[in-house]
């Protein structure tokens, strides 16, 4: 069987895994599956099954992340590691984290039953990552963070909606809160990281492609903009009033334009204004604002103008205006060898000349940037529509990926024999030796 008869024959199993866990859920009526809540229990016992079957041991770590490893040509090799998360927002779709999960669990199943497994430079780690969206306790990224040294103690004291602590929901799920740094890897026990991950834009389908690489995941803040003005009756005259409402209002249209001449993305997703009445004038306004651009200094420069353009506005409208960051991230650089091997994966599948995207959602990737290389390659989602019931995939865009994300691998293992990639220094030392 040939790698794309391989590929088109495994998109149908992974997609219709993607079904099954997607039946994996605390909503009556939608996908919902948080950190270390019962469904993520039985969602890791289904795929550590897969992974079982695909000559993988199993184990979940410290934090709470689901392990599955394959070792290469002798036992105890330093780690190629494939993953993303198996958690997913309210209301979810299926594909989100979990769809590149399952491609690299078929990816490393697959070498393993060829025996390429036997004959690689490396062992294959397949990370399914606890919390990448933060729906349960309001922090992203937690399990990448914790594999990649990043976690903070103060985390475990966050509440759920129903009270819980995520000091409790360790300790429920069967975990001891008190190790959780024991989840954080050893560079030299690695070689780097590829995550396949949906494009949760229009931009591939757009261009009628399948695949792309990922040039970098971009740089992100999120504020909450307080307005404040004098809460008076609608009769007041114009030139009197101090309308919180209205100078947000423009100061959202505001953002919008300085968003979108600068090529950046930018977004207000909550709003609020008190007292609420429908004949009152607003006496206070806040919002969210979430910027992303390709990298830190552009993402800075538009925060500059933004509250330029603010204090304009406030000082015209007769109002004042204040700022409190809540998020920030700075930009990751994909590393370039890792990129070019997905991108000649992405040549080797599709037989046409791959391209790089930023990234503007976050991934896990930008957390285990802290302690590896990273790659990323996107499939096709339709309509870039993510976060959704309506997320969709199309199955030959799987079986393109697959067989992309497997040249991927084995194009790493060339980089290392001709010396693009050079092993972990304590590798070196006992060959060397």
């Amino acid at each position: 069987m040939s790698a794309q008869q391989w590929a088109v024959k495994a998109s149908e199993t992974i997609l219709a895994r993607c079904d099954e866990l997607a039946g994996l859920t605390s909503m009556e009526h939608g996908i919902e599956r948080d950190y270390l809540s019962p469904q993520m229990a039985q969602a890791y016992r289904l795929v550590a099954d897969w992974m079982h079957q695909g000559g993988m041991s199993t184990h979940i770590d410290q934090a709470g992340n689901l392990v599955g490893r394959l070792e290469g040509r002798e036992p105890g090799l330093p780690a190629l590691v494939l993953g993303s998360h198996l958690d997913s927002v309210p209301d979810a779709g299926k594909y989100d984290g979990i769809l590149g999960v399952i491609i690299a669990v078929s990816v490393a199943t697959h070498l393993h039953d060829t025996g390429i497994s036997d004959t690689l430079p490396f062992a294959i780690e397949v990370l399914g990552f606890g919390d990448e969206e933060g729906a349960r306790f309001g922090a992203t990224l937690l399990g990448s963070y914790a594999f990649g040294g990043g976690w903070r103690d103060e985390w475990l004291d966050r509440r759920d909606a129903h009270g819980v602590t995520m000091r409790q929901a360790f300790r429920d799920f069967g975990l001891d809160p008190d190790n959780v740094h024991e989840a954080a890897r050893k560079r030299e026990d690695y070689i780097g990281y590829l995550e396949f991950h949906i494009e949760q834009g229009p931009i591939l389908e757009q261009r009628d492609r399948a695949l792309s690489s990922v040039t970098s995941i971009a740089a992100a803040s999120r504020y909450m903009v307080t307005v404040r003005g004098r809460s008076c009756h609608i009769a007041t005259p114009y030139d009197l009033r101090h309308d919180a409402l209205t100078a947000a209002a423009q100061i959202i249209e505001a953002v919008d334009a300085i968003s979108q001449e600068e090529g950046t993305r930018a977004n207000v997703g909550e709003i609020s204004a008190l007292p609420g009445g429908v004949n009152v004038i607003a006496g206070e306004a806040t919002f969210s604002l979430d910027v992303r651009a390709a990298d830190n200094a552009l993402r800075d420069k538009v925060f500059e103008r933004i509250w330029q353009a603010a204090d304009t506005i406030a000082a015209d409208r007769h109002v004042s205006v204040t700022h409190t960051r809540i998020h920030t991230a700075d930009a990751v650089r994909c590393d370039p060898t890792l990129r070019g091997c997905i991108e000649q994966g992405i040549e080797q599948a599709e037989g046409r000349e791959a391209f790089g995207l930023v990234s503007y959602p976050g991934h896990d990737g930008m957390a285990v940037a802290n302690l590896l290389p990273i790659a990323m390659l996107y499939v096709r989602c339709k309509g870039g529509i993510s976060h959704s019931p309506l997320e969709s995939v199309r199955a030959d865009d799987v079986a393109y990926g697959a067989d992309a994300f497997e040249h991927a691998v084995l194009n790493v293992a060339q980089a290392i024999q001709d010396g693009s990639i050079v092993m972990p220094t304590h590798e070196r030392e006992e060959v060397l030796a």
